[in-house]
């Protein structure tokens, strides 16, 4: 495996790995990934951001910045859309772990850019 844009890296295979157990369990009223999101976009945990910069590794990214209340508007509506998620979730469709899958594989960049709105860094 390398970190080129066309090959998966190790970060990811965690991250597939992860969510594949949270699809399984999540078949209940409650979606542990919704939860430990809404967790990262409230408290911005350093692990995180590292786990996004490896998932995002050999892949090309257009730098950008943001200032503190385009952060905080970010943080409002990861927060939101990840309630909306939770509130989803509820039927018994892994809905939040299938948005996941494609965001892991694909690594969009618009992904990338919300994460390091969020964070207030690129």
């Amino acid at each position: 495996m390398t970190n080129s844009g066309s090959l998966i890296n190790k970060a990811q295979i965690q991250c597939l790995a992860v969510f594949s157990v949270f699809a399984i369990i999540g078949f209940g009223p409650i979606s542990p990934g919704c939860l430990i999101g809404m967790f990262i976009v409230l408290f911005r945990p350093h692990w995180f951001w590292q786990l996004a910069v490896n998932v995002y590794a050999g892949k090309p990214i257009t730098p950008t910045t943001a200032s503190a209340e385009q952060s905080k508007q970010a943080r409002k509506k990861g927060f939101w859309g990840l309630l909306t998620l939770f509130v989803i979730d509820i039927v018994p469709l892994p809905v939040t772990p299938t948005i996941a899958f494609f965001i892991i594989l694909a690594r969009p960049e618009w992904f990338y850019r919300l994460i390091a709105s969020i964070y207030q860094t690129a």
